[in-house]
């Protein structure tokens, strides 16, 4: 069974690492965003609760994000393990997260970090938004939304290195080097907790 954690920039790649690690793990990918999308078609009291924030370009605050994920993960399609990719993105929402795996009695084994330089990450981004004719992901934008992650994603990457469960592959490489690179990290680190 494994309990992973996918953690990266925005436009660093992790949505197709998430997708194609679930896929050969066998396990559940859980994505906030895909979370966000079937509470919201469903009109679920969280989803009409989410809705309020998203329609005014809001984030969802943590209480609603963390209450679809205790829900999520209390299905029975993750006793085989599952992929979290989205969650937790703040301290608060890494404790949060924390106090439910520890309430199955279990806990993340290992953080798959993908590492994107800011530069790459711009070129990507602006050349996705130009395919997919968005307006909104302007460059300043990007760099917005970069500098958001740095200040509140980043010291969770730090508090799951202190743990030592942090792997972190090269997002700007093959794609399927990137994935190779994921999982020999992933079971290494699984394989050095386990003892």
């Amino acid at each position: 069974m494994s309990r992973l954690l996918i953690i990266g920039p925005p436009g660093s790649g992790k949505g197709t690492q998430a997708h194609r690690l679930s896929e050969q793990l066998g396990i559940v990918e859980i994505s906030t965003g895909d979370m966000f999308r079937t509470h919201l078609a469903a009109h679920t009291p969280l989803g009409i609760q989410a809705e309020k924030y998203l329609d005014s370009g809001d984030l969802v605050p943590d209480h609603v994000t963390t209450a679809m994920v205790r829900e999520r993960l209390s299905r029975q399609d993750v006793t085989k393990g599952f992929l979290l990719d989205g969650y937790p993105r703040t301290v608060a929402q890494m404790n949060d997260l924390d106090a439910i795996l520890k309430g199955t009695g279990n806990a993340l084994e290992a953080v798959l970090e993908v590492t994107v330089g800011d530069e790459e990450i711009v070129r990507r981004l602006l050349l996705r938004a130009g395919i997919e004719g968005r307006t909104d992901d302007t460059e300043d934008v990007i760099r917005h939304r970069l500098r958001i992650y740095r200040e509140e994603t980043e010291p969770v990457i730090a508090h799951y290195a202190e743990r030592g469960i942090v792997v972190r592959v090269d997002g700007a490489a093959d794609i399927d080097r990137v994935t190779a690179s994921a999982r020999k990290g992933i079971e290494t680190v699984m394989a050095r907790t386990a003892t």
